[in-house]
């Protein structure tokens, strides 16, 4: 999606609806500065406010997508277009916090690790070894919540046996048995349990 066009034409309909950038702000209860960035074609707007945004410019959520008025003749056409090239972006997305877990994994990892060897080696008091191992756990906790969570929502996981793909709960994630992404849980569609792997796209 060409960003620079879709801010253009947001930018052309709003003025048309005779709206102030902070007016059109009010109505969307949002600030003018992410406007202002809309308008730039700096970001899209967010698709839990795109509907809303399209009605107060009297346009369809396929016109703001297209960064125009799209016709009937070729409308199927820019609406599968959009479509492809939004499953395309969420991939993408998809594909970004599967790295960040793996990111957030090592480093948990490192900040538990580096207390206990510095508590191991360096000569102190007992109770200051036990707060130091302890002080390691607490951010490593965190840190592999936060990873279990990305790995939850980036992508889906897919059935062994009935090959349907899903995104389970935090749950059903967290207290699987696992050998890396791959998960034992119960399908909801087929109801059975199988190990499942983790892939990105929807089909």
């Amino acid at each position: 999606m060409n960003q620079i066009k879709i801010g253009k034409f947001i930018a052309k309909k709003r003025k048309e609806k005779n709206l102030t950038q902070m007016q059109l702000a009010e109505k969307l209860l949002i600030t003018d500065r992410a406007i202002s960035k809309w308008e730039n074609g700096k970001s899209l707007p967010d698709s839990s406010i795109m509907i809303d945004l399209c009605n107060i410019l009297g346009i369809t959520v396929n016109d703001l997508l297209s960064g125009e008025v799209v016709t009937m003749d070729n409308y199927n056409k820019e609406l599968e277009k959009n479509l492809m090239e939004m499953v395309k972006q969420k991939e993408e997305a998809d594909r970004r916090l599967l790295t960040l877990e793996w990111v957030i994994g090592i480093l948990s990892l490192i900040v538990l690790f580096v207390p206990i060897i510095i508590a191991s080696y360096l000569p102190m008091e007992d109770w200051q070894r036990v707060v130091l191992i302890f002080s390691g756990f607490i951010p490593c906790f965190v840190g592999f919540f936060f990873a279990v969570k990305i790995e939850q929502v980036a992508g889906y996981y897919e059935c062994k046996e009935c090959k349907h793909r899903y995104v389970p709960t935090y749950k059903a994630v967290n207290l699987a048995m696992h050998m890396g992404r791959t998960r034992y849980m119960k399908c909801p569609k087929c109801n059975k349990k199988s190990w499942q792997k983790k892939v990105i796209s929807k089909e």
